[in-house]
């Protein structure tokens, strides 16, 4: 799906634990088509009912790998709502402090890639800002990239990226073909997340960001936002689509 655009879920938590059909229908009204889970796993037929109401589809979705303690569990669930991806959400900060760990991580990952196979699904990796400080002068997150299977993709947080003093543009570029999905926001660029923006209203190079990926899922985030969410995905929504 070259440039499709997704919306990851965490962004309106708040009134998916309301009224999750509700939810899911007042996003779909916004003009999302794709959505991207989270806290799904044991929540099966109420999102495979929601979703299929508000006619969306779930291409991809936040799940524990890694440091799960079920990871079949995770994986049968991500298959019964016809995922394609799993996306492990975060790694522990401290699990990044060496090359060695960052790799053990990483064959971690390679090791349930191999059972999400079995389903039908792919497994990769999202980031938050300290992934990519750097480690013997690398990027933590390009040494766990290197040491990935094929096959085995990244899902970039952009903004987090930023955060981290990595320049999201050029780590894209490095990354290539491994990244499937980013997570595209907007803002100061700084740790608040209650100054989010919509894409288009911060100081991070959103327009070179999507250049610098043009197939991968754009997925829309907010960790918070000061203000109607749904309005705030609505601009980010409408942004996304004049660029394209």
């Amino acid at each position: 799906m070259p440039g499709a655009i997704s919306v990851q879920l965490y962004s309106i938590r708040n009134a998916m634990a309301e009224d999750m059909p509700a939810a899911l229908q007042r996003t779909a009204d916004l003009g999302f088509e794709n959505v991207e889970l989270y806290g799904y796993v044991d929540r099966v037929d109420a999102h495979r009912e929601a979703l299929a109401a508000a006619g969306l589809s779930a291409p991809s979705g936040h799940a524990r790998l890694v440091v799960s303690d079920d990871v079949p569990g995770v994986l049968d669930a991500s298959a019964a709502l016809g995922m394609t991806t799993v996306i492990d959400p975060s790694i522990p900060e401290e699990q990044w402090a060496t090359r060695e760990l960052i790799e053990a991580s990483a064959a971690r990952l390679n090791e349930i890639a191999k059972q999400a196979a079995d389903r039908g699904l792919e497994v990769g990796y999202h980031n938050h800002w300290w992934e990519v400080a750097s480690v013997d002068g690398t990027p933590g997150l390009e040494i766990f990239a290197a040491a990935l299977d094929e096959g085995v993709t990244l899902e970039v947080d952009t903004y987090w990226a930023e955060v981290g003093g990595v320049a999201a543009p050029d780590l894209l570029r490095r990354l290539g073909d491994k990244v499937t999905h980013i997570h595209v926001k907007d803002g100061p660029a700084t740790r608040d997340t209650k100054a989010q923006l919509p894409a288009g209203q911060g100081v991070v190079p959103v327009a070179d960001i999507l250049a610098a990926a043009p197939n991968a899922l754009r997925v829309v985030e907010f960790d918070d936002y000061d203000g109607d969410v749904f309005d705030g995905l609505a601009q980010s929504l409408a942004w996304l689509k004049a660029q394209a």
